[in-house]
């Protein structure tokens, strides 16, 4: 399973990228693929529009969503659900390990 890990980064210290990065390494050792954000995109080069496009390409590309505490207040993680929810993919949440098939 492919999981595309998606929470708040703007306004963030480091872009929030510790924690993308500590859940990231907590799937991959679980087994995962992962589509870490941070890794790809660490806030230092480029614009959000830019950001965004490259985020939505990986996220179609995922077999689940892995949203982080916050991402109901994250512009982009409320998009990057709401694409997910159409193509219908797997939802996972921090803090929980139910698999929840929509918002």
């Amino acid at each position: 399973m492919k999981i595309y890990v998606s929470g708040p980064m703007t306004g963030y210290a480091d872009y929030n990228c510790p924690a993308f990065n500590r859940v990231a390494a907590n799937l991959r050792a679980q087994g995962f693929e992962v589509i870490n954000p941070a890794e790809i995109n660490d806030g230092s080069t480029g614009t959000y529009d830019q950001w965004m496009r490259e985020d939505i390409r990986l996220l179609i590309d995922c077999d689940a969503i892995y949203l982080l505490n916050g991402w109901e207040k994250s512009r982009g993680a409320m998009l990057e659900a709401r694409i997910a929810k159409v193509i219908k993919l797997h939802f996972l949440y921090e803090g929980e390990w139910v698999v929840r098939e929509c918002l």
